[in-house]
């Protein structure tokens, strides 16, 4: 069973479509449709855009349909020069960079309790994703992605992420669904198709490529689960 969240309809629509004999079912304000993806079991969820809905989200999907792994789709905001519009950064960790104990004595962006930054990726579900987008000859690069409860549309602050994370993108819903699998020792991967400089421009930029990005992230998951 492969668990799929996106946090906007556009993100998951593609593959909600594709679906085969879809069963669809609310849970906490949340619908989950469950069938045949792909030729593979999988369960598709829109979470909502944000923290606090992606974990709802993924820990709802995790007790009631035990998926062997969850994959984000979506788009987000490039901190890199090597990532521009319609690229696709694969995570190899997950920060969320907005936790910050600092005053207390502790990095910027450590988790409390489970006292750790960089959530790690499941690394054959990365090679996995490099391939095909490989094959695909869409351009794509792995490293942190950063998540935080903001649109970031400030190039210092894009500036800072990358400094002091090596983070190639940042986005809002990483970040809490890696918190979350990693808690419960399930798999995750986070893709994130870029839709915006994640500077001074990105209001405007997003409307206009956001859901081209969309695309070209659920297109790869998709061929991700040919491959399975």
């Amino acid at each position: 069973m492969i668990g799929i969240i996106g946090a906007m309809d556009m993100e998951v629509a593609q593959l909600r479509d594709r679906m085969q004999d879809p069963v669809s079912e609310t849970v906490s304000g949340i619908e989950f449709i469950r069938g045949t993806l792909e030729g593979q079991p999988a369960v598709v969820a829109r979470c909502g855009v944000g923290k606090v809905f992606a974990a709802l989200c993924a820990q709802t999907m995790i007790l009631k349909y035990a998926p062997d792994c969850i994959i984000n789709t979506g788009v987000g905001g490039t901190l890199t020069s090597a990532l521009t519009i319609g690229d696709v950064a694969v995570s190899s960790t997950v920060v969320q960079y907005d936790m910050d104990t600092s005053p207390l004595g502790d990095p910027v962006g450590l988790v409390s309790g489970i006292n750790i930054i960089h959530f790690p990726a499941d690394e054959a579900l990365r090679q996995s994703a490099v391939a095909v987008l490989s094959d695909m000859g869409i351009n794509h690069c792995t490293g942190t992605i950063a998540t935080g409860d903001r649109f970031l549309c400030d190039p210092v602050v894009k500036a800072q992420l990358n400094r002091d994370f090596g983070a190639i993108a940042c986005e809002m819903e990483g970040g809490a669904i890696a918190h979350v699998c990693y808690v419960n020792e399930v798999p995750f991967l986070i893709l994130r198709a870029i839709s915006d400089g994640a500077d001074d421009q990105s209001n405007m930029d997003f409307p206009t490529f956001a859901r081209m990005a969309a695309q070209h992230s659920a297109e790869a998951l998709a061929a991700m689960l040919r491959r399975m």
